[in-house]
This record gives structure tokens, C-alpha cells and sequence, in this order.
């Protein structure tokens, strides 16, 4: 098959890298469906402006905001295409491994991985002690 007949196919349906369908992709967590967005991308990498509004994060791309996290201090800091490229050969890795789906391996270990306590300082009269208090579906 020539690139050209292919092409059809591939523009009706968005697979991450052009390998990994979003097809069945869920998140079992309730408190986090309206966090986690698993709308179908061919990259991560899309360029949208996901912080200048609150909560839009949100609708981000939950490989993206993985390969945006990956992007911090010394070698990898702002070069998201090295990102990207980390996140493919991962991809990679949890397939030949687990034989599933790495986009739903990535969402059960968010949804399971964040924390769901944390505590905070509440000082009065110059005494500071710490409570306990929930995290917000959000941060995790």
C-alpha cells in the first residue's frame, strides 16, 4: 500500500502515534473523569494555550500534560519533542510488557497513583501545627 491510500484511513480516526488507539480508553475513577481528558490526538504535542484560563488544563490531553511534566529541570527543560519522544519509547516498553492498550496503562496509573490526603499549616496565636485535609481531584 502507498502513503496515499493509507491517508483516508487515518485521518477518520486519531491513534497516538499513529499506533495506539483511543478506542475503549476510560478512566474507573468517577471523582477524575472530568480531569482526565483522553480526547484522540496524533501527537502530544498540540501547542494550545491549556494555562491561561482556570480549570483549562483540564481539557489538555492526558499524554500530553505527561510529556509537559517531563519537561522540567536540567537536560529536558522546555524541549517537548525529546518529551514526546521519551513518552513513544515508553509507549513502547509498557506494549511489549503488558500487551495493553498504554494509553489505559497511563490513565489507571494516574487515577490510582494520585494522592488523596494531604495536610496543610494552620497557625493561630504563632503556633503552627499541621491538619489534614483532601486533595482536590484536580491535583492529583
Amino acid at each position: 500500500h502507498s502513503f496515499c491510500t493509507l491517508l483516508p484511513n487515518m485521518a477518520k480516526t486519531p491513534k497516538m502515534f499513529g499506533k495506539w488507539s483511543f478506542d475503549g480508553v476510560s478512566c474507573s475513577d468517577m471523582s477524575l473523569q472530568d480531569y482526565i481528558s483522553v480526547s484522540p490526538v496524533f501527537v502530544p504535542h498540540s501547542g494550545g494555550r491549556y494555562t491561561k484560563k482556570r480549570f483549562r488544563k483540564a481539557k489538555c490531553p492526558i499524554v500530553e500534560r505527561l510529556c509537559n511534566g517531563l519537561m522540567f529541570k536540567r537536560k529536558g527543560n522546555g524541549r517537548k519533542l525529546l518529551a514526546a519522544r521519551i513518552v513513544k519509547h515508553t509507549f513502547e516498553i509498557i506494549h511489549l510488557t503488558t500487551e495493553q492498550n498504554p494509553i489505559q496503562v497511563v490513565v489507571d496509573a494516574v487515577s490510582k497513583g494520585g494522592p488523596r490526603e494531604d495536610s496543610t499549616r494552620v497557625g493561630s496565636g504563632g503556633v503552627v501545627r499541621r491538619q489534614a485535609v483532601d486533595v482536590s481531584p484536580l491535583r492529583r
